[in-house]
């Protein structure tokens, strides 16, 4: 696995862990599609921000995200596939995040990311 689009889950962990908003939305490009477990569409980095700033502020307050990048595969040049599951603990919600991810000049970031919680209810 690529250790370079492996990171960019490393470092969303680090920013959840600080109720970083701003440091957890750095690792997506400024133009991303984000849909959230709620079926939410989020277009762009700084709206990805803005709600994960309310989440880290209430619901998700000192919470950690342990993710796990189970597949990375190669699309084309420079883009690539990444399905990653993520904990939310102590809360125990477990989702399954589906990714492309974009090299560009300044290195990897995620360009489109699709979020749900597997067989179970979003919250």
């Amino acid at each position: 696995m690529n250790p370079h689009i492996v990171e960019l889950w490393g470092i969303m962990a680090k920013g959840w862990a600080a109720g970083d908003a701003h440091a957890f939305a750095s690792v997506f490009a400024a133009d991303v599609e984000f849909v959230t477990v709620r079926g939410e569409e989020h277009h762009g980095r700084e709206a990805v921000e803005g709600s994960h700033a309310t989440l880290f502020a209430t619901t998700y307050n000192r919470t950690l995200l342990k993710p796990e990048v189970r597949l990375v595969r190669e699309l084309a040049d420079g883009f690539a596939l990444v399905h990653a599951l993520s904990t939310v603990y102590p809360v125990g919600i477990t989702t399954h995040a589906q990714a492309l991810v974009r090299c560009g000049p300044n290195g990897w970031s995620i360009v489109a990311f699709h979020n749900m919680i597997p067989g179970g209810t979003p919250r």
